[in-house]
């Protein structure tokens, strides 16, 4: 896709963490952003950072385990701008423990929000992109769902999930002229912590210990790589291709 021109972006979880930097790093290169997210007051404080800048801005209330709010992210997107060219998926939580230890409803919360809202997200912006003949898609995902580390099974097969349905994606959105992007990065300094859910607090202290530990990469590295690779229609994108 020609990033060149003013595109047309939705981010979900866009108020802090990566999709703040996502939206940050677009909102620079003068596209029009929609950040979607359940923190309000966040998402005001992100919104006037992006008015700051040379581009457009809204923020939408979303909860991405509710289609109705994604739909009407691209509603809105629509009557501001016509539309929809790119969508990043990126809202997500994160949840461990030893298998035996978690319940079914930490396998449900889980799976709800990190695959079933990036489900939920592609339903709701490919319908206008298929419209339209062009947009691109934009999962992430972790590298989580390639490597599996112990104590993490929800939170594994969670992001696996996810990569799957990027790769099916691919060979069924391209005739479309809709691309598809798979991020798959390591720990990184962020946010994410703070929505975590487990019955050993040791998995969390170590979820936290490895965010801590990662001085090199960082969500505004990761965040451009991202731009790069919607440029460039890059399906994955893994942590080692950015300076992990």
């Amino acid at each position: 896709m020609d990033v060149s021109q003013p595109k047309r972006v939705l981010i979900t979880g866009g108020s802090s963490g990566l999709g703040k930097a996502l939206a940050l790093c677009f909102a620079n290169q003068a596209h029009k952003i929609c950040i979607a997210d359940l923190n309000d007051e966040r998402g005001q404080e992100t919104l006037e950072q992006l008015n700051a800048l040379s581009g457009e801005a809204i923020y939408q209330h979303c909860d991405v385990t509710n289609q109705d709010d994604l739909d009407a992210c691209v509603a809105a997107m629509k009557e501001q701008w016509g539309g929809i060219d790119v969508i990043i998926n990126n809202a997500g939580v994160a949840s461990g423990g030893p298998v035996d230890w978690l319940s079914a409803d930490d396998w449900k919360w889980i799976m709800d929000i990190n695959f079933f809202g990036v489900v939920k997200g592609c339903q709701a912006a490919i319908p206008s992109m298929k419209e339209q003949g062009f947009g691109h898609i934009v999962n992430v995902a972790s590298m989580a769902g390639l490597l599996n580390p112990a104590g993490m099974s929800n939170y594994n097969v969670s992001k696996a999930a996810v990569i799957s349905l990027s790769e099916t994606l691919v060979t069924e959105l391209k005739p479309h002229g809709i691309g598809v992007t798979c991020l798959c990065p390591s720990f990184f300094k962020t946010n994410l912590g703070e929505s975590m859910r487990s019955p050993d607090q040791a998995t969390a202290n170590n979820l936290s210990k490895l965010m801590d530990s990662s001085d090199e990469l960082t969500a505004e590295d990761i965040a451009q790589a991202v731009y790069d690779a919607v440029a460039s229609n890059q399906f994955l994108l893994m942590a080692k291709l950015i300076r992990c």
